[in-house]
């Protein structure tokens, strides 16, 4: 049986302060070359908004600096802008050749809007740089890019095409980004297609554009207005801010639909995804470079201006965000010194320290400590944490049954991980379960006085041998109160559990008391999906008529079998205590909400197919793959 312990968090398992983190974490440096000078003038561009002087492009004896700021801790750069490639190409020469000559520098990448890209850039980076990963600015197909323009007005998307079909004929791969924006709502299918079809892209990210706040145009620095601000200032006159902004929830739904759509297609063999794949990572309990997954947020990444005022993450807002003017006498500890002064990351900080003690934290990571700190300055920070929820959940339900994406829609079973959670030899105890005719061992099987059945007979969390209907110690093993529930799951629905709990009140205030639970391991994903499917129906049936102390939980969760070290997701259902429940009025309740889960339990039964009755949102039902179109 699993082991499920409840260890205390705090905020630093979420944010790690630099001085505080061993050298082995690298630093992430973002050079922006020429500050916000750019050759386009994208309607939603968050760097212009700073309006920082322009035309100064950072030197090479500015990067030559950084070395000695960060001694012994791996760098990487990313050269941004606006736009890095509007310094030039001898300017840019000598930034490449400073940086190919630091062995602290692990990586190089550029982010550039493409426009003018060419052969003789390529052939640059080729000769001084060829490690030089680049990052084209692509916000899907056309109708996608309708707020990427050039001063004129002009679409930009033709361009970028170009140099996208020219980094292919030369061999090249890039990773795009895309701004989700409304003109791709709806559309993550076509919009991932359409990326995933030129040869040379690798990756693509899809990051938000939580724009609600924004209500005045970007500044302009010349007398004649340029047609793209005011193409910029119509777009503001709207009510729910500016036509290019959206919301979390249409955010964590078009993730949600290209996610499902990524697997399905078998987009997945040849582009990475983000955020999917660090969802995912952190689902199967692995690291993530990503810092919004990662303990390594603001405090391990800077900014660096033409005017050497360096600071934190460029999506916090300046000047606030700015730590120091970086010269030969900037040190580690004035920066550090810094961080540990600035309002605006200590801000930032307590905003995750309800973070703490949520079921989503170890998945989560706490999220971005930028966009958390705008969504509360606008009142909206339960919805942030809200969509980095659901996403997860649908990632989880996608990860356990890859064929049924509908399952990803359910907003009833959540994403709840026990850890640890594990299991001696899961195939060998499934095998077993099927095969009532195989010899059994005889179980270590006490009671302790408060009902606890497990190896020691004793209050707590302790483990108990893995046994199945056909054990003769079977009926002796469940303890009463969870026995309903166990009867019809593994009778009427056929499935095999691996943990169950009926409940504990304890009168020590050193034990906890526990919730009545039980644990469903499917054999495979397609009974994993009809399971979730039918949990799902039962929740909606048993809701609302469970007593007030009591809820009922549904909650996706993995089991790690001890021999293998491979992961199984697993289902997990839970009678809880209500949120202003307390602990006698619950146990008081808990019997009754027994009898009601067992007979909705009995009413149901998963059925292959038969999903739950969420609703699909229009446009992210299951499509055709790209093979079988137009056939």
């Amino acid at each position: 049986m699993n082991v499920t312990l409840d260890p205390r968090h705090q905020v630093s398992d979420l944010y790690r302060a630099l001085d505080d983190s061993p050298e082995t974490d690298a630093v992430s440096v973002i050079v922006k070359v020429r500050g916000e000078t750019c050759d386009i003038d994208c309607l939603h561009c968050y760097e212009k908004r700073k309006e920082s002087p322009g035309g100064a492009r950072i030197s090479a004896d500015q990067l030559r600096l950084l070395p000695g700021l960060f001694p012994g801790r791996p760098i990487a750069v990313g050269l941004h802008g606006g736009e890095p490639l509007t310094a030039g190409k001898d300017h840019m020469a000598g930034l490449l050749r400073e940086l190919a000559g630091m062995p602290q520098v692990v990586r190089v990448t550029m982010q550039t809007n493409g426009v003018s890209l060419d052969g003789e850039w390529l052939d640059l980076f080729d000769a001084l740089y060829p490690e030089l990963r680049i990052g084209i600015s692509l916000d899907g197909d056309a109708e996608g890019n309708r707020w990427r323009v050039g001063y004129d007005g002009k679409p930009t998307y033709p361009a970028v095409i170009a140099a996208l079909g020219l980094l292919s004929d030369r061999g090249r791969q890039a990773g795009i980004i895309t701004t989700v924006t409304p003109a791709v709502l709806g559309r993550p299918a076509e919009v991932l297609d359409h990326l995933a079809g030129f040869a040379a892209v690798r990756s693509v990210s899809f990051v938000p554009c939580f724009d609600t706040t924004i209500t005045r145009p970007t500044a302009s620095s010349t007398k004649r207005t340029p047609t793209s601000r005011i193409m910029q200032i119509q777009a503001l006159n709207t009510e729910n801010g500016p036509a290019w902004s959206i919301t979390p929830d249409e955010y964590a739904e078009f993730v949600i639909g290209a996610t499902a759509h990524w697997i399905r297609a078998g987009h997945f063999r040849k582009i990475s995804l983000s955020p999917a794949v660090p969802t995912i990572r952190r689902l199967r309990g692995l690291d993530t470079s990503f810092c919004h997954f990662s303990a390594t947020k603001c405090d391990h990444v800077f900014t660096l201006y033409p005017s050497g005022r360096m600071g934190s993450c460029d999506e916090l807002p300046w000047p606030q965000a700015q730590l120091a003017v970086l010269d030969k006498d900037t040190t580690t500890a004035r920066i550090t010194a810094a961080q540990k002064g600035s309002n605006l990351l200590g801000q930032g900080k307590s905003l995750m320290n309800k973070c703490v003690t949520c079921d989503y934290r170890s998945t989560c990571g706490g999220g971005c400590i930028a966009t958390r700190w705008r969504m509360n300055l606008g009142g909206d920070h339960d919805a942030y944490c809200a969509y980095r929820m659901r996403i997860i959940d649908a990632t989880a339900a996608l990860l356990a049954d890859p064929a049924h994406p509908e399952g990803a829609w359910c907003q009833t079973l959540r994403w709840r991980p026990r850890s640890p959670n594990s299991m001696r030899d899961i195939p060998a105890f499934l095998a077993t379960w099927d095969a009532p005719e195989a010899p059994r061992h005889r179980a270590e099987l006490h009671t302790s006085a408060y009902g606890n059945i497990n190896t020691k007979g004793l209050p707590g969390v302790h483990a108990a041998d893995d046994l199945d209907p056909a054990h003769p110690q079977w009926a002796d093993a469940i303890e009463s109160g969870v026995k309903p529930l166990i009867d019809v799951i593994t009778g009427h629905w056929g499935l095999a559990t691996y943990d169950s709990c009926e409940g504990h009140q304890y009168d020590s205030p050193a034990t906890r008391n526990t919730r009545r639970r039980l644990g469903i391991l499917p054999r495979n994903p397609g009974e994993y999906a009809a399971a979730a499917g039918a949990l799902c129906r039962t929740a909606e049936k048993v809701t609302p008529r469970l007593p007030e102390p009591v809820r009922l939980i549904i909650a996706r969760s993995n089991l790690t079998c001890e021999t293998t070290g491979l992961i199984t997701p697993v289902l997990d259902t839970y009678l809880a205590p209500a949120p202003a429940a307390s602990w006698p009025s619950y146990f008081a309740a808990l019997g009754a909400a027994t009898d009601l889960l067992r007979d909705a339990l009995a009413s149901e039964e998963p059925s292959p197919g038969a999903s739950c009755r969420c609703p699909v949102p229009p446009g992210n039902g299951t499509p055709e793959p790209p093979e079988t179109k137009n056939t």
